[in-house]
């Protein structure tokens, strides 16, 4: 699945501002960071105004604390096939002197394109977990936690989905724990965006390094045939959400627009962030606004500073 299919959240109603929820529930003792996810840029980076390998200035500037890359402004490096790891080390040795010099953390590594880790044949799944392992690698060299992936393929059958995804994540968690990287999965479509059915491949995969990236804004099961901004099918946000945490070894905080009171439009941001604290989720938050009424700043500093009013 392509991200920019996910610029719209139909099917969500505006919700209570943010203020009238009390958030005197939360744990205060959790201390979390917030990153910068590097889709909230896609616009910038894939104009070529700007380098994607001054993706973490950019971040540093905007007072974030940890970077999350995305695979496909990096193509040009690692090109789709056979990667020395020469090519990797290069990358890295980038990447990691930009984060250096701006006290930025690389935090993880959202992966597409690299074909389906969820796909009714076997065959199509080995050699999708071959062409992951770059991606892996670079993660280990920069200092990366994890890396991002999507569970894409099986569309008919949600047993076989499981199934195939099990087979997938099992194949590509051992190379990578090998490594002390993690694989995550997001809400990113099909399948993979009914809550309940994702978490059951996390329980049937059972692998301390295999994880969830839950996403607020994911939730589209299925769009309307022809036109990839209009859902058909979608499952709860919030329920979805509750039932990703418990496996969450990141979080992606999506936003597509604000009011005059600087509260999210379509995401109660008081009760997503509710749900993150009460799992006792202490890692980084990171900021994907999405949206297309603000230019791509605007945007990400009102979706941080929401954050940051309700940390």
């Amino acid at each position: 699945m392509n991200r920019k299919q996910f610029l719209s959240l139909s099917g969500a109603s505006t919700l209570a501002f943010v203020l009238l929820t009390p958030i005197l529930s939360y744990n205060n003792n959790l201390k979390n960071k917030i990153s910068l996810a590097q889709w909230s840029m896609n616009k910038t980076f894939f104009s070529g105004k700007k380098d994607p390998l001054d993706f973490a200035v950019y971040a540093a500037d905007m007072g974030f604390e940890g970077v999350e890359f995305v695979n496909q402004f990096y193509f040009d490096q690692l090109k789709n096939g056979t990667t020395s790891s020469k090519n990797v080390s290069s990358l890295a040795k980038m990447l990691n002197s930009r984060a250096k010099e701006n006290n930025i953390s690389n935090v993880l590594i959202m992966v597409d394109l690299e074909g389906n880790l969820a796909d009714p044949s076997s065959k199509v799944i080995k050699t999708a977990i071959e062409q992951h392992k770059k991606w892996l690698e670079l993660a280990a060299e920069t200092g990366c936690h994890s890396i991002r992936v999507n569970l894409a393929g099986e569309n008919k059958d949600p047993q076989i989905w499981i199934n195939q995804s099990v087979e997938g994540l099992t194949g590509l968690c051992e190379f990578a724990k090998t490594m002390g990287i993690n694989v995550i999965v997001e809400n990113h479509g099909g399948f993979s965006s009914n809550g309940s059915m994702l978490a059951k491949v996390m329980k049937t995969t059972n692998m301390d390094n295999c994880g969830t990236l839950p996403d607020f804004g994911n939730f589209c099961i299925s769009y309307e045939l022809g036109n990839e901004t209009l859902c058909k099918e979608s499952y709860d946000i919030y329920k979805g959400v509750s039932e990703l945490m418990p496996y969450a070894k990141a979080v992606s905080a999506k936003a597509y627009d604000f009011n005059d009171n600087g509260n999210e439009t379509k995401i109660d941001y008081a009760k997503m962030m509710k749900i993150v604290k009460d799992n006792n989720y202490d890692g980084f938050i990171g900021v994907e606004y999405e949206g297309s009424r603000m230019g791509e700043k605007e945007g990400i500093m009102a979706t941080k500073n929401l954050i940051q009013r309700l940390l």
